[in-house]
């Protein structure tokens, strides 16, 4: 059901763009979609951010695995638990370039219903390994479209991502394998019951949204061929704030466009802000230096203090006529 309900919208929006381009809506779905669906993003962004950053975190609340800092002789584990700043650099880059804690997840199972098997779940951490790291790197790639001329960064890592090159047009690799970690993701939530139980609707919409928007992609590159030069004006006068709408564009471009333009919308709304709370993670971005320092929480109310011998004068004659013992007879 969540599946189906994904599909029917994507199908929806595919109707939307395709129909809208049909009808001479270039203008909507070229300029006017682009700057709304930024404005909405960074908008969103802004206030989760800073939803997040009033969150009140008193305490040292880190993730560890490792030997925590205490004495001088005994070996801490500065990247398991970092007891400073270097540390916990550290260990986040870690965990935002290579996906350090998916790398040491195992999964669980019950065999024959009696046995707990832990198992590698390795395939997950290479998944999401190769779409992220692909996402990334089209996603600096079509930098090129936006700028005039080209930067000689871009036309490096072009190089690199096409060092396979063997005819024209150029293959780009991540092309080819976003598309199949997004394949391998996909299945894995579909074909897991557990996983498939678990999921939720938005779940599977940026999944799915993701697998159009490369697809879409693909199809120029390779199968279907678009005016890049048009499209180049049409990107330059969006950063430029000074839009230019070209004609003659192919109807899949506004398709993959309006396809881009949801997500950047949909993003700061959706599980895929999890880009930016890493960052703000209190079990990631904190210094577990309990032991050298004492945390005292600011927001703690003035707590009026009432002492046991406050207790037993004010209760005096109740406790002695119930013959509890008291300190003053």
């Amino acid at each position: 059901m969540k599946v189906g309900i994904s599909l029917v919208v994507i199908v929806l929006l595919t109707a939307i763009a395709l129909v809208g381009a049909g009808v001479g809506l270039n203008f909507v779905f070229g300029v006017i979609i682009p700057y709304a669906a930024i404005a909405i993003f960074l908008i969103g962004v802004v206030y989760r951010v800073l939803k997040w950053a009033k969150a009140p975190v008193p305490f040292r609340i880190p993730t560890t695995s490792g030997q925590q800092k205490s004495l001088d002789w005994i070996k801490n584990d500065n990247l398991e638990s970092p007891h400073n700043t270097l540390g916990v650099i550290g260990r986040m880059l870690l965990e935002v370039l290579f996906f350090r804690s998916l790398f040491r997840n195992t999964k669980t199972e019950l065999k024959d219903n009696s046995k707990l098997v832990y198992g590698s779940s390795k395939w997950l951490w290479a998944g999401g390994m190769a779409f992220h790291w692909s996402f990334l790197i089209i996603f600096l790639r079509h930098f090129k479209y936006f700028v005039q001329p080209t930067p000689k960064w871009v036309m490096l890592l072009q190089d690199v991502d096409s060092f396979f090159q063997i005819g024209l047009p150029i293959v780009y690799i991540t092309d080819f394998l976003i598309l199949a970690a997004l394949t391998f993701l996909f299945l894995r939530r579909v074909m897991d019951s557990r996983l498939r139980y678990m999921s939720l609707l938005n779940d599977y919409f940026p999944l799915l949204l993701i697998i159009g928007i490369a697809t879409t992609g693909v199809l120029m590159r390779y199968f279907i061929k678009v005016d890049i030069i048009s499209i180049k004006e049409l990107g330059t006068g969006l950063l430029s704030f000074h839009p230019i709408l070209p004609e003659g564009v192919n109807p899949l471009f506004y398709l993959h466009f309006f396809y881009v333009c949801t997500l950047i919308a949909y993003f700061p709304f959706s599980k895929l802000m999890h880009m930016g709370g890493v960052f703000l993670s209190p079990t990631r971005n904190l210094a577990n230096n309990n032991r050298a320092k004492r945390h005292i929480n600011p927001w703690n109310p003035e707590v009026k203090v009432h002492t046991y011998q406050e207790y037993e004068e004010e209760f005096h004659d109740v406790m002695k006529a119930a013959g509890l013992p008291l300190d003053k007879e």
